[in-house]
């Protein structure tokens, strides 16, 4: 699966994406997130706040609860602010 990170998410992870081949218990975005933070300190610190992170699967905005399914893609990234 890809996996891309976007602004301060991107500078904690060091990487901006990776593909990984993830364990058939990482069956949510949720479980994936507790994957990527077991990794090692650079991920753990990234994904810290989950609360304050947002995500998107297959270019689509969903919540941390949300499946993976056939997913190709998982992007993560900060809230976004207008104006």
């Amino acid at each position: 699966m890809k996996i891309r990170y976007f602004a301060w998410v991107r500078e904690k992870v060091g990487v901006d994406k990776e593909t990984l081949d993830l364990p058939g218990s990482v069956t949510s975005v949720t479980h994936l997130i507790e994957f990527l933070k077991a990794r090692d300190e650079r991920y753990a610190t990234a994904f810290e706040e989950q609360d304050a992170i947002r995500v998107a699967l297959d270019q689509m905005h969903v919540e941390h609860d949300e499946p993976l399914g056939n997913v190709q893609e998982v992007a993560f990234f900060p809230p976004m602010t207008g104006g």
